[in-house]
C-alpha cells in the first residue's frame, strides 16, 4: 500500500539518497543502484570465467549504500577479505521497459566514477553455495561514488583510461572501449528484466587487477574525462 500523506507513517522514512551534480545546486535522487558484473574481459579471466561475450548479468546494491568521494569508507562486518572495484558510473534520468538500443542513450543524464567495494570472502562462499550476492556486495557504505557530471558537458565516454591506485600504487588499469557489453546494450539489456526509472544508476563492470584493502588504504581512482573519486579506509 502506498502511503501519501506524512501524518500517516508509523516512524518517520528515512531521507532520500542523492548524488550532487556537477556545476549545479540540484541533487540526483537515487532510485536503484544496478551493477554489471564481469564487463572486462581480463577481469572475467582472473575471476576464473570465460572472457567471450555472454548475455550479462546484473546484482543490485541499495541506494543508501552510497558514500560520496572523499567521505571515509568504513570497513566491513564479519570479513577479512575487502575488495576495491573501479567503475564508470552510468545516472538514467528517464525510465522504460523495452528500451530500444537505438534510443538507450537518451535515458541517460550523466556519468560518475564508482567502487563497487566488496567482501569477496562472502561473495566466494554465496557461489560455492549457490546463494545471492548481497552479503558480498549490498553491505553498508559498499558504493563509494563521485559527483555526477552531466553529459550536456562531457558527452559519451566510449573510451578513455580507467584505473585505481592504493597507496600510490597502480592497482587497475584498463580502458572504457575494453568493456564487453557498452553502456547503450547494458541499458536496453536491463531494461528487459526491471522496470528502469529515473534516478537509476548502473555501476557498468571493472578491469582486472582487483585486489583488498585493509584499514589505513587510501583509494585513489579515476575515469578518464568523467572525475576523480578518493576514499580512506577507516
Amino acid at each position: 500500500m502506498n502511503v501519501h500523506t506524512t501524518t500517516n507513517y508509523l516512524f518517520a522514512p528515512l531521507a532520500i539518497p542523492t548524488l550532487p551534480i556537477v556545476g549545479s545546486d540540484a541533487l540526483f535522487p537515487v532510485h536503484r543502484i544496478y551493477c554489471v558484473g564481469r564487463n572486462f574481459a581480463d577481469h572475467a579471466i582472473e575471476m576464473g570465467h570465460d572472457p567471450n561475450r555472454e548475455p550479462p548479468f546484473f546484482f543490485q546494491k541499495n541506494p543508501d549504500t552510497l558514500v560520496l568521494s572523499g567521505q571515509d569508507f568504513p570497513y566491513p562486518s564479519q570479513t577479512s577479505d575487502v575488495h576495491h572495484e573501479i567503475e564508470l558510473v552510468v545516472a538514467l534520468n528517464k525510465g522504460g521497459t523495452n528500451i530500444p538500443l537505438e534510443s538507450a542513450m537518451d535515458h541517460v543524464f550523466g556519468y560518475g566514477v564508482g567502487l563497487d567495494m566488496t567482501r569477496r570472502d562472502l561473495q566466494g562462499e554465496a557461489k560455492k553455495l549457490g546463494r545471492p550476492w548481497e552479503t558480498g556486495k549490498a553491505f553498508e557504505a559498499s558504493a563509494p561514488c563521485t559527483p555526477l557530471v552531466p553529459a550536456s558537458k562531457i558527452g559519451h565516454p566510449t573510451a578513455g583510461a580507467i584505473w585505481i591506485k592504493v597507496n600510490g600504487e597502480l592497482r587497475q588499469s584498463g580502458d572504457l572501449n575494453q568493456m564487453i557489453w557498452k553502456v547503450p546494450e547494458m541499458i536496453s539489456y536491463l531494461s528487459g528484466l526491471f522496470t528502469l526509472q529515473a534516478g537509476d544508476l548502473i555501476f557498468a563492470g571493472t578491469p582486472a587487477g582487483v585486489g583488498a584493502v585493509v584499514r589505513g588504504d587510501e583509494m585513489h581512482g579515476a575515469v578518464e574525462g568523467v572525475g576523480e573519486i578518493r576514499t580512506r579506509v577507516a
